[in-house]
């Protein structure tokens, strides 16, 4: 890393934040969102569903533990969600630029660097967490230099707008995937931004997992005779993903068990007529408590999300399963007479806690 290298961050707002560069040398626009988890920031920098975003850490000090790239990203153990670096940008408090772990293969800033991601550091992080707070997520541009900067350009060329963008077309598989090829259930996954873990969960249970693209129709799913579909997180606003609205619509109309999380579970909503709305500053970290509702138990979640079902007009069809404890939000759904459950939040964790992985094991007893 550059001992030279400066940082600036540009909100849309004109808020300008200057710091310290590390990763790569570039310029990169993107949603400027924050994560309070204290851990995980491989696996969230890898994350789909954070695509388009620049990524904000709430804990100070990152990096401390390095990165490990030895393990492929679809190997039964690994830190990696996906097969590459997923954020367009990364802000943090401290950097840690000798990482102490046996397993560490590589520093952040040299494996940001590998991926053309631009970070900066040594900035106020609790202000901007405290901004967005009560101004919601916003677009930014991030720019890492050594021999200046335009920061006047750089405002007035922000024109980036993520809920107009279909990120699940950049990111989902273009051909289909098979897991667990050895297990003789099936159950077809459709793609719209997947962490690898939600396979890694269902291949331990001794299911056969065929990935297939977003843009799969009911045909190409048939074809597999899953016992059951997984529909999957992802990034972005799922308004604009009509196509998919309309081949989950057929799939619940063919009396398939399906399991939504997160962006699959906004779809679900979507398909049976429902509707979404975009939260101020969403939902994303470790610590998040959701009340199950069936239970009365309370689990602390992983999550990360900027949109959520809206309860008032949740079709009737669809009952409340799970809310959030902070503020109210729905967090899981399931259908009264067909075997369908969604849930907003990561039941697959990676990173923790792990409170919620039995609802895969629900899946599984109505598959």
């Amino acid at each position: 890393m550059s001992s030279d290298k400066k940082a600036v961050l540009v909100l849309k707002d004109g808020t300008i934040v200057y710091g310290r560069g590390f990763g790569a040398t570039a310029t990169k626009v993107g949603e400027l969102v924050f994560n309070t988890s204290m851990m995980g920031y491989q696996e969230a920098l890898t994350d789909p569903s954070y695509a388009g975003q620049i990524l904000l850490m709430t804990y100070p000090l990152i990096g401390n533990y390095g990165i490990d790239t030895k393990d492929k990203w679809d190997s039964n153990y690994s830190w990696f969600e996906s097969s590459h670096v997923q954020v367009e940008g990364f802000a943090i408090r401290e950097l840690a630029v000798q990482p102490e772990h046996r397993e560490a293969t590589a520093d952040l800033s040299t494996f940001l660097n590998g991926s053309n991601i631009p970070g900066i550091y040594d900035i106020d992080t609790r202000y901007l967490v405290r901004h967005v707070r009560n101004f919601g997520v916003m677009s930014a541009v991030l720019a890492t230099y050594e021999n200046g900067v335009d920061v006047k350009k750089l405002l007035d060329e922000l024109t980036f707008k993520y809920e107009s963008i279909n990120f699940v077309e950049k990111v989902t598989t273009r051909e289909p995937l098979i897991f667990g090829k050895e297990n003789k259930k099936t159950v077809v996954l459709i793609d719209y931004g997947v962490k690898m873990n939600i396979v890694r969960e269902l291949v331990a249970r001794k299911l056969k997992v065929v990935v297939l693209p977003s843009f799969s129709n009911e045909k190409d799913i048939e074809k597999y005779e899953p016992a059951g579909v997984v529909l999957s997180n992802g990034p972005g606003d799922p308004v604009i993903l009509k196509d998919a609205h309309e081949t989950i619509r057929q799939l619940t109309n063919k009396n398939y068990p399906i399991l939504g999380i997160c962006l699959g579970h906004q779809l679900l909503t979507h398909a049976f007529g429902g509707t979404t709305f975009k939260l101020k500053f969403g939902h994303r970290g470790a610590n998040h408590p959701v009340l199950n509702k069936l239970t009365g138990k309370i689990a602390i979640t992983t999550q990360n999300h900027g949109y959520a079902t809206d309860a008032i007009k949740l079709p009737k069809d669809l009952e409340i399963t799970h809310v959030n404890m902070n503020d109210g939000t729905v967090e899981g759904m399931r259908h009264l007479s067909k075997q369908i459950l969604s849930v907003q939040y990561h039941p697959e964790a990676s990173p923790g806690p792990r409170d919620s992985k039995y609802l895969f094991d629900e899946f599984m007893k109505i598959l």
